[in-house]
């Protein structure tokens, strides 16, 4: 997440509907971000999406529960150039905390340098360590991994939780949906990816180590179009060197973080790469 206003304004923050879809659509594509309307679309539906400006916001934020791992993420959060530096943003992100702390849930968001200096005020500390990496699609697919089908939903969502600290099948069904081409599993391990407004994301990766993730990651590559953004996690350095020798260069840091909690949800020295900073 991007830092957000230091000074607050009294306005207004409500639920939105799908009615401001397109409105929100607006507010990502101006930032440049890489949300698609179906990433919008999941937030609706799987969570809560609130704003400034009814159904055509200035100003959004948006929660997505993992009850079963007690905690929700909290990202899109994003303000109109011309509105910035009103404290829109901070409003929203208050909004989005006190959500969460009615829900019992605790808040957890991968943010950027500039958000970290922000969060951890606020209490938030870091968990992990993450980096963007950008670069073209392509290259032989390896033997070894399969594409993935919808029966193997469950044993990925079992891996997924292991890994990332909370069980979420309906969002692995709907990236297998949206781009079935870069699903595989492999030995105890799976990846997923999904198509974005400006590059196709790749992740979550889940492997017991990089050796099992680096034909995971290959076939997905090699399945791919376009220019492609890998979330990759920092202690992955060989796979870090493999993406490098493929042209990808690193573009930016983020650090997952968490409300007063240090520890790491799930295991994740099996969570190679990340479904991204909106999804986890």
């Amino acid at each position: 997440m991007e830092p957000t206003e230091a000074a607050p304004v009294a306005v207004p923050v409500a639920a939105l509907s799908t009615s401001a879809m397109a409105g929100c659509l607006a507010l990502s594509r101006e930032a440049g971000w890489n949300q698609a309307e179906a990433d919008w679309r999941l937030f609706f539906e799987g969570g809560t999406v609130f704003g400034i400006g009814g159904d055509r916001p200035v100003a959004t934020g948006a929660v997505l529960p993992y009850r079963e791992g007690g905690f929700a993420w909290i990202g899109m959060v994003l303000v109109t150039a011309s509105m910035r530096g009103r404290g829109l943003g901070t409003r929203i992100l208050r909004h989005g905390l006190a959500l969460l702390e009615e829900a019992g849930l605790l808040p957890v968001l991968d943010a950027t340098p500039a958000g970290a200096r922000i969060y951890r005020p606020l209490g938030f500390v870091a968990q992990l360590g993450l980096t963007r990496w950008r670069g073209p699609a392509g290259g032989e697919a390896p033997v070894g991994p399969r594409p993935a089908a919808a029966g193997d939903l469950s044993a990925m969502a079992s891996l997924d939780a292991a890994a990332f600290g909370a069980a979420r099948p309906t969002v692995l069904r709907e990236l297998l949906r949206r781009a079935p081409a870069l699903g595989f599993v492999g030995d105890n391990g799976f990846v997923l990816g999904r198509d974005g407004a400006r590059a196709t994301q790749i992740g979550p990766l889940v492997a017991p180590d990089e050796a099992a993730a680096l034909p995971l990651l290959q076939s997905a590559l090699a399945q791919a179009r376009g220019e492609v953004i890998i979330d990759l996690a920092d202690r992955c350095t060989g796979l870090a060197d493999a993406l490098r020798a493929r042209g990808f260069a690193p573009e930016r840091p983020y650090t997952r973080m968490a409300l007063g909690h240090a520890e790491p949800f799930g295991d994740p020295s099996r969570l190679m790469a990340v479904a991204g900073p909106e999804l986890g």
